[in-house]
């Protein structure tokens, strides 16, 4: 349902923009989710952009380096990052929460995309 682009290699300290899109409904009604997950690890929200609106919530680890940004005319959502580190190295998705119960966490997401690989080298 989410198509997730933008991903690839950069070095330390550089930046990637991700885009998120949905060719079945339109983002800008739903609150967007930017997670990401290492193997083996948790699946950790990174960024949210609210309901039909603007407002934005960010996870601590990427406050200050990310930015989610909406338009709504190009339906989709952007998830700019900046002074990337090696850590941050994983595979990213998008992701909408479309019906109750509303949320943050993963679960409380309804629609996935297949993600976006970023590797950041140091």
């Amino acid at each position: 349902q989410l198509q997730a682009s933008g991903g690839g290699l950069v070095q330390a300290g550089g930046s990637l923009r991700l885009s998120c899109t949905s060719p079945g409904f339109t983002l800008g009604h739903y609150t967007i989710g930017w997670f990401r997950q290492a193997p083996g690890g948790e699946r950790e929200g990174l960024a949210f952009i609210i309901d039909s609106g603007y407002r934005t919530r960010y996870e601590d680890s990427v406050k200050g380096r990310f930015t989610i940004s909406r338009d709504n005319s190009a339906n989709t959502v952007d998830l700019q990052m900046n002074s990337l580190k090696p850590e941050d190295t994983t595979r990213y998705y998008c992701a909408a929460d479309v019906f109750l119960p509303y949320g943050y966490r993963p679960q409380h997401m309804d629609y996935w995309g297949e993600g976006t690989q970023v590797t950041v080298s140091s």
